[in-house]
């Protein structure tokens, strides 16, 4: 069992793998559900990011290129996304 009191300066390369082993899991389950639910519209950058498997940040910066214009939906700060259309334009992008 972890010491999470522990600094993580003592940590030994072995322990920290671990600690971050038994985090993965869970991770990767929220993953399986979100593309098994195949969600029409994400929502905002961090949806996009979401189904395109990367950052918010280079999400946001793909946004900015007008790659995804078509598939796009934008009033003000709010962004609504139809995940379908936006995964066929990235998969078509030259």
């Amino acid at each position: 069992m972890e010491d999470f009191n522990k600094p993580i300066w003592q940590l030994t390369i072995g322990e920290l793998v671990d600690i971050l082993d038994s985090r993965a899991p869970k991770v990767e389950r929220e993953t399986i559900e979100l593309t098994d639910n195949k969600a029409k519209y994400v929502y905002g950058l961090s949806g996009l990011a979401t189904i395109l498997g990367c950052s918010k940040n280079h999400a946001g910066k793909l946004k900015s290129t007008g790659m995804f214009d078509e598939a796009i939906i934008q009033n003000g700060r709010k962004i609504i996304i139809d995940s379908e259309k936006a995964l066929e334009l990235f998969k078509n992008r030259t």
